[in-house]
């Protein structure tokens, strides 16, 4: 046995690991390079707590930012739809994926509902199993048992192959439903570590338990959030770690097996904060480039001569739906089709909207500039 855990032998003959009670024991050692990583993690998530306070329209952000990391989060697990898919269904259309797109659509349902009950619910197994029932509610994985622990063996490996060839074999039901309890328990002590190596800890442990049947990257990626939002490091839930787990993925997988393999939780620990340090740094230039798009676009319309209360109010419109079409904004401007029309084709020549149908009739438009800055990295 290492400072992590051990793999031991099930009466049926297979090994699955059964991890150690947080924290790590020695305890972890936050010094030179960790020390400076840390330091810097700390900054960047401060900078970009700051900048919730100053963005002008900062729910509109989280919403949007919320999407992208809900599509992130699903490609991780191999669902195969784009922003585009999403917006589509927002939208009122009826993608030919739209099974991938609903389990996009729970992402951000889940995360949304786990947020509104941090206002009055502490973080804890209850609230981790509500968050999962959303999670998988009407998606495929509806039939794993949502919002309950599993009853049975699960481990993750190649798809269509047994036990015997996995990867990684976390503890069976019993084992796991009382790891989860001492998780909940170290949820609750006395901080004695920095919250940011809290934070990196309580993931790898929820990961290694893998307590529900399906669904649990999904739910470890959005308990790093919502962590940071509990232990109020984070006012707004604007912190994402999917797109740097997206793009490292191997060695995102190949570093939790290397905590389980050797007890090393250093090396875990000072690759996290660097996926902190990065994400935040990359969410504040996303947020920049936003607004420079918003105040560019703003004295576009006025030099075009287009810049009337009503085509400004579709402009910030476009900002929440980016899909649209001229019917969407007469009904929601309360305005006739053919005065919509008119500014639909007005900022179709300003270069704003982009026809995306080809067809004659109910033509639907995208905010293009406002997509491509968005979909960085989103690509299945």
């Amino acid at each position: 046995m290492n400072r992590s855990g051990s793999y031991i032998q099930q009466p049926t003959g297979y090994k699955a690991f059964i991890p150690a009670i947080l924290p790590p024991m020695p305890p972890v050692k936050i010094e030179g390079e960790l020390q400076n990583l840390l330091s810097r993690a700390d900054m960047s998530l401060a900078r970009l707590d700051g900048m919730g306070y100053i963005l002008p329209n900062v729910d509109l952000f989280i919403s949007m930012y919320v999407r992208k990391e809900a599509l992130l989060s699903s490609q991780i697990e191999g669902t195969q739809a784009s922003l585009e898919d999403l917006f589509e269904y927002e939208s009122g259309e009826k993608p030919e994926n739209i099974n991938d797109v609903s389990e996009v659509i729970n992402y951000v349902k889940a995360l949304n509902y786990g947020i509104e009950r941090l206002g009055s619910f502490p973080m804890s197994i209850r609230l981790l199993k509500e968050i999962h029932a959303v999670l998988l509610d009407g998606t495929r994985g509806r039939g794993k048992t949502p919002g309950e622990f599993k009853k049975s063996q699960n481990w993750i490996g190649p798809a269509g192959r047994m036990l015997s060839d996995a990867t990684f074999v976390p503890p069976p039901p019993y084992e796991a439903e009382k790891a989860m309890g001492e998780l909940e328990i170290y949820l609750h002590q006395a901080q004695a570590l920095p919250v940011l190596i809290d934070c990196a800890l309580i993931h790898y442990q929820f990961e290694t338990i893998h307590p529900f049947l399906d669904g649990n990257g999904r739910l470890g990626r959005l308990l790093i959030t919502l962590y940071l939002y509990w232990k109020g490091v984070l006012h707004r839930p604007l912190l994402y770690l999917s797109y740097f787990f997206k793009r490292n993925r191997q060695e995102y997988y190949d570093r939790l097996t290397m905590v389980r393999q050797s007890g090393d939780y250093e090396q875990w620990l000072a690759f996290f904060l660097k996926g902190v340090s990065e994400t935040a740094e990359s969410a504040m230039e996303t947020a920049k480039k936003i607004l420079e798009l918003q105040g560019a676009h703003r004295s576009l319309l006025w030099r075009k001569k287009i810049s009337s209360p009503l085509a400004v109010g579709i402009l910030e419109q476009l900002f929440s739906t980016p899909y649209v079409a001229v019917k969407d904004i007469a009904r929601e401007f309360n305005v006739s089709f053919q005065s919509a029309s008119t500014l639909v084709a007005q900022l179709e020549n300003a270069g704003i909207l982009k026809e995306i149908t080809g067809r004659k009739r109910d033509k639907r438009y995208v905010y293009e500039n406002y997509l491509a800055i968005l979909s960085e990295g989103t690509k299945p």
